[in-house]
Parts: structure tokens; sequence; C-alpha cells
């Protein structure tokens, strides 16, 4: 049996994820983590910005002409309080691509002025709840999904500093599994986020001199549209992007492989073929894990990635960009699940990837 490679990982970067996921950086509110995440990369760069709508960026040589970007997104997805009961029962909306049917039964935390308010998605017991004509059970949906959090007025709920417009996120936390794998929710995609922050943190301890400006972009707004990335994009203008986002392993049942492909937790990173994807960076990657024995896999797309690469690679006059993506079980559930080998070697294929990028490497396809 071959010896198990050293981690990474140290002690002060596992502690940034754990606390990193925990947070709560929902959509359109990302503020929190974004301070997180800005002071754990913070010494490994040179200097940082953020947009008004709250993407930061952080750059290492910042008067350098030729610009690569690294890209990750920092929300995750929640609810909105949408209306308030005479009873005291919170009726909530999606603020992203929330899934009404893992609700049930789940504590999540309402973000006020006041402070977190604590509260369950209520759900009738089995022996109640009204059937329908042909004796099916309801299924969750949005209009019949509710939060309790212990009112029994609108005025009492209305008494703890919850509104119309709030918005709310699961409680689910990060934990650790037998064989080196993590849970928590959100993973998708600050998992992301720490994975870039530690590919500055290499290049700053392993003392690499870059011969461009390097952008360590955390993106609000994905979930809703690619919507920080556009923003961020056009103010950045890069030659190149390579943006990093969380993938669906595709080996647990209920998933059909003919149609999704094959993509498995513990395969190393994902690298996408598509439209969107540019053609020389992607075979680029390719080469560089090969190169240097990094374990990965080839996805296919039929038009969109359906991530932020799509917002980068159409931006301003045509950005060479390429995706790089974390096989991920569960997504957009309370329990998403990645496995710690694949963190690894995600983070270094874009740190090998950058090493193998200088500005005079062509990008033209003709």
């Amino acid at each position: 049996m071959s010896k198990k490679h050293k981690s990474i990982f140290n002690k002060e970067s596992l502690s940034f994820l754990e606390n990193y996921l925990n947070n709560p950086s929902p959509t359109g509110f990302e503020k929190e983590g974004q301070k997180l995440w800005l002071k754990y990369l913070t010494p490994y760069i040179d200097e940082h910005f953020v947009d008004p709508y709250g993407s930061a960026v952080g750059v290492i040589n910042p008067k350098a002409e030729f610009k690569v970007v690294i890209e990750a997104h920092a929300d995750e997805i929640s609810w909105f309080v949408n209306y308030i009961s005479p009873e005291g029962l919170i009726y909530v909306i999606r603020n992203g691509g929330s899934d009404q049917q893992i609700a049930p039964s789940k504590r999540v935390n309402i973000h006020t002025e006041k402070g977190t308010v604590k509260a369950v998605f209520g759900w009738p017991a089995i022996h109640t709840r009204i059937r329908s004509g042909d004796g099916k059970e309801p299924q969750p949906k949005v209009e019949n999904i509710f939060l309790d959090c212990g009112a029994r007025s609108r005025k009492e709920v209305e008494d703890l500093g919850i509104h119309v417009g709030c918005v709310c996120t699961f409680e689910d936390g990060f934990e650790e599994l037998n064989y080196d794998y993590y849970i928590c929710r959100a993973i998708d995609n600050r998992i992301g986020g720490f994975m870039i922050a530690e590919v500055a943190r290499l290049l700053k301890e392993k003392k690499q001199q870059l011969p461009f400006g390097l952008y360590i972009v955390n993106a609000v707004q994905e979930e809703v549209g690619l919507r920080g990335a556009e923003m961020i994009a056009k103010r950045i203008k890069p030659n190149v992007a390579i943006i990093t986002d969380v993938t669906h392993d595709t080996t647990t049942p209920m998933i059909n492989k003919n149609i999704e492909g094959e993509i498995k937790c513990g395969g190393g990173p994902s690298i996408t073929y598509g439209p969107a994807v540019h053609n020389i960076l992607r075979d680029l990657i390719i080469k560089t894990a090969k190169k240097n024995d990094i374990p990965h896999q080839l996805h296919a797309v039929s038009r969109s990635t359906g991530t932020d690469t799509d917002a980068f690679a159409y931006s301003n006059d045509g950005t060479p960009s390429a995706l790089i993506s974390l096989p991920l079980r569960y997504m957009h559930t309370t329990v998403e699940m990645v496995k710690k080998d694949d963190i690894e070697n995600t983070i270094q294929l874009i740190y090998q990837t950058l090493l193998n990028i200088t500005p005079k490497t062509n990008f033209q396809y003709l």
C-alpha cells in the first residue's frame, strides 16, 4: 500500500474552513461570510477591493497588465419570509434554488435586525395529514411549507423582529464523516472560496512569483443567475479566468449516468467540456493534471455550464475561461458531501495550472 501523501491543509486552514462553512451567507446577504474570507486571505495578497454588491477580490501583482482570475461564488441558497399568517405561521419563497422537498422538520435561522430567531419547518404528523381524494400523501410545495417560530399570532412574530423580506437559512453545520468526507449545508460553493484562498496561501508560502496579476475572486449572487460574476468580470476585464464550483456525484441512486455522465467523489476534480469552456485553456489544465499525477475526471455539458464560467466567458470581448469542479453528493440539501482528497487535488490543480500560464500563452483559436 502506498504511503498517504502529506496534507496541504494546516490547523489554521481547517479551522477557517469549518467557520466559513458554518457562517450563513445567503444570496444577497453575503457580507459576514465575505468578511471572514477576506480576513483569512489578506496575509497572502497585495491588496483587495469589494464591489458595490459585495463580490470580494484579492489581488497579487496588481500593477501587472495581464490578468488571470481564479473564481468561486460566496452565496448559499436560502428562503425569504413572504407572508405571516394571523396564527403566527410564516410562509416563504425561494432565494435561489432551494429544495422544498427537504424542508419539512428542518431547523432554520431567521435573520433579523434584532438578531437570529430560531424556527422550524413544521410538517403535520403522518397520522393527521389530509390526503387527496385518491388517498395520495401531500407533497411539500413552496405554497404549503411553513415556518413555526413559537409565535401564535402575527404580532408575536413581528415582535421578534421578523418581517416580510427577512432571509432564512438552514441550521445544519459542518461535520466530518467516515473515510475523510465533510458534510455541511452550503458547501456549494463556499468550498470554492476556501480552495482559491488556499491557492493564494500556497503561492505565498512557496514564494512563487507569477508573471501576471492574479485576481482571487469570491463573487456574490451566483445562485440567482451568475449576477455577481457578471458585474465583477466587467470591472476586472481579465485575460483568463479559471472558475471552480461543485458538480454532481452521479453514482448515487436516482441519477441516470446516460444523461448526467459519470462523476464520483474520490475521483478527483472534474474538468468540463462545453461551448463556454475555452479549448486551449481546458487542454492546458488537463495536461497539467496528467503531468503532476493529479487524478481528474471529465464532464460534458450541452449548452451552458450553469456556473460563473458562462458569465466570465461571455464578458467583455470574450474571456478564455475554464471550469474545474469538485464532485459533491446531495447538492442543495443540508448534507452536501465532499471528499477531502478531492478538495486537495482541486487546489493542487488550480495552483499548478497557474504556474503554466504566462502573458505569452497563446489563447487564440486561429
